[in-house]
């Protein structure tokens, strides 16, 4: 019943890593600015811009708070992960990110 998941990100997913102690895991998955009522603009503080825009990451491998995912040229930590799963089987994962600082 979850073998569309994996079509899914076959077909549509975009290329990505997640970067761990044992090195890093080349996944697929969707990853997209998460949806506000209101677009926030990145804010000018002493130390550069800052960007407090949330991304969604959706995909079959596990992603947990503290992992980095790289996507794009851009590093990305994972705020929450958590799997979702239909009836017992694993659909997939899905993470809150935040974009990585450049000082980081």
């Amino acid at each position: 019943m979850t073998h569309w998941v994996d079509e899914v990100l076959r077909r549509y997913g975009q290329e990505a890593a997640v970067e761990r102690e044992e090195g890093p895991e080349l996944v697929r998955a969707f990853l997209q600015p998460v949806a506000e009522r209101e677009e926030h603009i990145p804010e000018a503080e002493a130390i550069g811009w800052l960007d407090g825009r949330r991304w969604l990451y959706l995909g079959k491998a596990a992603v947990e708070a503290g992992d980095t995912l790289v996507w794009n040229g851009q590093r990305f930590h994972v705020r929450s992960g958590r799997p979702h799963y239909i009836g017992s089987r694993l659909s997939h994962w899905r993470a809150v990110l935040e974009r990585a600082r450049e000082t980081e």
